[in-house]
């Protein structure tokens, strides 16, 4: 059984203030991360679009995983590093 590819179409795609709003900032960092190049985006004649599962995979490529504090003994007492 062959995949298909998953179509987009124009209801699907974002415009820079959805995106924001998903992203929870303004529409001005949206515009630098597009001039950046940081994020994918689409070109629908003059206007930028995004797809909405490219808003997911930048918010999960910024994921940082918590670390664990490190239980050490000094002089005796016990302090995390």
């Amino acid at each position: 059984m062959t995949a298909t590819p998953t179509t987009t179409t124009g209801a699907d795609l974002l415009t820079v203030e959805q995106a924001a709003r998903r992203l929870g900032t303004g529409p001005r960092f949206i515009r630098r991360l597009v001039a950046e190049r940081r994020i994918r985006f689409y070109k629908v004649g003059k206007y930028v679009r995004f797809h909405p599962d490219d808003i997911t995979n930048y918010i999960r490529q910024g994921q940082v995983d918590p670390i664990r504090p490190v239980l050490t003994y000094q002089k005796g007492a016990p302090a995390y590093a």
